[in-house]
């Protein structure tokens, strides 16, 4: 019982001598920079792991209790106001003094490790990649095509559907190629378009087909999923699985995101970008700038963390324009790349409820080249597991799973728009370890795939190419 009674003490102190200070805006923010100016105090961090981590965070994010970055002082900037406050308390805000339970010693420490805060971990970008390309055959697959978006193969088939941003899709079997009609009308302008296409894990027995395109209203678009099935040559049963309130819908051209990928466990996932206004990725009641999870007939998983929000399907949040996702078949990890401005494109591990940042930290900066942000790294805020500075403009993403390059097998094929590449990315032990270049000056990459004969196919600007060893 004693040990029980210490321990809620310990915890009731951090709360009682802590959350004061940080509601009244006592501590300092931006542990970065101000690590930069201060040593980390080893006998402060054990202290504050020992009373307040359990309650704060142990990056001063916050948890229980609010976070510890605050940039206002509003009881003296001094060390030696702050230390008064900390030993004889603040009666007017309820804190109690703490001179009886922590020395004097012990409470610099503890200032002296919040002011420095805690070191906050950041990525280098990726430099000096090496190439595989002289290892590839690559030869012309499909030819006259108009801005080809997405491409996916029927399972068990050579049967291709092919995406065009214009608003068509097209299926392939052999020398046989179809337009599918009857599909949703889309708004093409600017970054708009006819997005992804996907096919059911179950598509065998069930034949749903999904697409993510711009959806046009009026003058403004936004994002939208659905489902249907392809009878003959034509688009039937279609039903709406996303779809965005109206009031939510931006005259904006930009920023649409489109990616879907499953799981094994019956969900969906699929991106919307900030749509240009990048402030929208931090809010929780719009669907901008989010990574969203549904079940595969748009119903809402009873495990989605913001449930009581306009937008339940939320599942992550603040990104820019994700436009590549993928869920890794051996791990269920959910890969994700992003768009950043002038810099930081970035590969993400998308976790449940996690914020990714944006805007508030990015690498990247304006195009203009003025500072985008002061920040690269935040408490409570995700770090990428790479980023590439300049940016390659990362499009399409897929793992490879077939068996014409089994030293690659479970590596991530990253597409990439200016940088015209694609990345070979080992995600072993499921975080990053390096990258190679697996294609270099064909064209912008929209898309790549793994085909059912092993092959790798990559959508260019109007073809398919189809990558193969090298004999």
């Amino acid at each position: 019982m004693e040990s029980i009674r210490n321990n809620l003490m310990k915890r009731l102190l951090c709360y009682a001598f802590l959350l004061p200070f940080t509601s009244c805006g006592l501590f300092v923010a931006d542990a970065k920079s101000t690590a930069d100016k201060r040593d980390i105090n080893i006998n402060g961090q054990k202290l504050y792991m020992q009373y307040c981590a359990s309650c704060h965070g142990v990056g001063l994010e916050g948890g229980l209790a609010p976070s510890l970055m605050d940039t206002i002082w509003t009881y003296g900037d001094s060390d030696e106001s702050i230390l008064r406050a900390i030993s004889v308390g603040i009666e007017t805000v309820g804190m109690p003094g703490f001179s009886d339970s922590l020395s004097v010693d012990n409470q610099k420490d503890i200032l002296d490790f919040i002011k420095a805060g805690a070191p906050l971990e950041t990525v280098d970008p990726i430099t000096d990649v090496p190439s595989v390309s002289d290892r590839v055959h690559i030869q012309t697959h499909i030819e006259n095509l108009e801005e080809p978006w997405a491409i996916t193969f029927v399972p068990n088939s050579n049967v291709l559907l092919i995406t065009e941003k214009n608003g068509t899709l097209i299926r392939i079997e052999g020398e046989k190629r179809d337009k599918i009609s009857g599909i949703p009308i889309v708004n093409s302008k600017g970054q708009g378009g006819l997005f992804d296409v996907a096919v059911d894990p179950e598509y065998e027995s069930n034949g749903w087909v999904y697409l993510i395109f711009a959806d046009p209203l009026g003058k403004k678009s936004m994002t939208k999923l659905v489902r249907g099935k392809i009878s003959n040559t034509d688009w039937v049963e279609e039903q709406v699985l996303f779809q965005a309130r109206a009031e939510d819908y931006s005259s904006s051209k930009h920023h649409y995101g489109g990616r879907i990928t499953f799981d094994a466990f019956g969900h969906l996932y699929f991106s919307i970008g900030d749509r240009g206004d990048k402030d929208m990725a931090q809010d929780i009641n719009v669907p901008n700038g989010k990574i969203h999870r549904i079940n595969r007939d748009g119903s809402i998983p009873k495990t989605n963390p913001f449930l009581n929000s306009p937008y339940p399907s939320i599942y992550a949040y603040g990104n820019r324009n994700p436009q590549g996702l993928i869920v890794h078949p051996q791990t269920q990890t959910l890969w994700e790349t992003e768009h950043g401005p002038k810099g930081g494109d970035e590969l993400n591990k998308i976790e449940m409820g996690k914020n990714y940042g944006w805007p508030v930290i990015s690498y990247g900066r304006n195009y203009s080249g003025t500072e985008l942000t002061p920040y690269t790294a935040k408490p409570g805020m995700e770090q990428p597991e790479s980023q590439w500075t300049p940016s390659i403009a990362v499009c399409g993403l897929d793992i490879y799973t077939g068996d014409l390059f089994p030293e690659w097998k479970g590596r991530l094929l990253a597409g990439a728009l200016r940088n015209q590449t694609i990345r070979l990315i080992d995600v072993s032990e499921d975080r990053y370890q390096s990258e190679s270049i697996l294609l270099s000056g064909e064209g912008r990459v929209r898309d790549v795939t793994t085909g059912p004969d092993g092959a790798i196919y990559v959508a260019l600007p109007n073809k398919i190419i189809r990558l193969s060893p090298k004999l």
